[in-house]
């Protein structure tokens, strides 16, 4: 069966955006671009609530023709050909390889998890993630830190939400960059 883990971004404290929005300043060193390549290779789809997407695809379609940085370059072709999801219900359809998918999305997913394929990445996004953990359909998390503090935004936690996670793997990155990978684990009793 496959699974949906969770990949974001989050600063030291816990935001995934800074107060006004902005994602600036997350830190994309060679070891943390080859990680995403790596992520890349154990899965075949990417799923998004809208709002990331909207923000992915202004950028990653034509993003060497804004960006030569090297992680630019490695990661646009993969985000063009892999297969990518929306979960929306403010858009009926998206290019670059999509399906948007709207009501009975939680069917939808899991009927994705039972076909046979690879494991699905949910980039970003903290309602999505928040409403799939509590389907049941979110099975991991992979939270990269980055040395920087924004002091207030979006967190990377659905506020008031309760989750029991088990670490399973830490890995250091460049840039003083930090991943910590969870599963979801029983409640203790």
């Amino acid at each position: 069966m496959r699974r949906i883990f969770h990949f974001v971004h989050q600063s030291v404290d816990g935001f995934i955006q800074g107060p006004n929005g902005e994602f600036d300043w997350a830190r994309m060193g060679p070891e943390l671009s080859a990680y995403s390549e790596e992520i890349s290779g154990e899965t075949d789809a990417i799923l998004y609530g809208r709002v990331v997407w909207d923000m992915m695809a202004s950028y990653w379609p034509e993003a060497e023709s804004h960006d030569d940085h090297p992680h630019t370059r490695a990661y646009a072709p993969i985000w063009r050909a892999t297969q990518k999801y929306v979960v929306s219900s403010t858009i009926e359809s998206a290019g670059w390889n999509t399906e948007v998918i709207g009501a009975g999305a939680a069917a939808r997913l899991r009927a994705l998890k039972q076909q046979p394929g690879k494991d699905i990445v949910l980039m970003g996004g903290q309602k999505l993630a928040a409403w799939a953990d509590r389907e049941g359909l979110l099975d991991e998390r992979r939270i990269v830190t980055h040395p920087v503090v924004l002091g207030g935004g979006r967190s990377v936690f659905d506020p008031g939400g309760r989750a029991h996670l088990e670490l399973v793997e830490t890995r250091s990155f460049d840039a003083g960059v930090v991943m910590a990978r969870y599963r979801n684990a029983p409640s203790p009793k």
